[in-house]
């Protein structure tokens, strides 16, 4: 057998599939923290995306057989974890309110890791006002660097779609973040 770490997802789906089940564990290693980020950017929950990421693992080892190699793993499981999340948030069916006592006081001279602390804590609170419709694909694209393409393959949408909403969902959010440091 070939040393794990240095085989594709798709590779190690086949292993899966044929010689040894344990062997999941690499694909559970390789995604666990992808993919709380991203159930946590959608849910903005800690507690329900650790509890979608469990799922999305199940669901993914249950549907092994059903992946087709030839394809991206990557993309198959963001999906199965987009579902997830979608199915946790129809659940809920509530918005959560932004913290609106947030002062970004730039005039104060700050350490370099604190300052981009607080912009991510902003863009994050920014974030969470977007409908999921932008939220999914600026999520996807700018903090889980995924390709257009996989981001269709996700979303199943066209790729024109995919860049548009991520042009409407860019414009809205710098509509929502310009309202929020008034």
């Amino acid at each position: 057998m070939p040393d794990i770490k240095n085989i594709t997802d798709e590779q190690v789906v086949e292993i899966v599939r044929t010689q040894n089940k344990e062997t999941y564990s690499e694909i559970i290693n390789r995604y666990q923290e992808k993919l709380v980020r991203y159930a946590y950017y959608l849910t903005q929950d800690n507690d329900k995306a650790a509890d979608v990421v469990q799922d999305t693992f199940i669901k993914a080892y249950i549907n092994l057989n059903g992946f087709n190699v030839k394809k991206k793993f990557s993309s198959w499981i963001y999906r199965i974890a987009h579902n997830e999340a979608m199915n946790v948030l129809n659940k809920d069916k509530k918005q959560l309110p932004l913290n609106e006592n947030i002062d970004f006081d730039s005039s104060v001279n700050l350490e370099d890791d604190f300052v981009r602390k607080e912009l991510q804590i902003q863009a994050q609170n920014c974030l969470k006002q977007m409908p999921v419709l932008y939220r999914e694909p600026l999520t996807l694209y700018f903090l889980e660097e995924k390709s257009y393409e996989e981001i269709s393959d996700i979303l199943r949408i066209p790729i024109g779609t995919v860049g548009t909403r991520i042009n409407r969902a860019k414009v809205l959010m710098k509509k929502i973040c310009q309202k929020t440091k008034k």
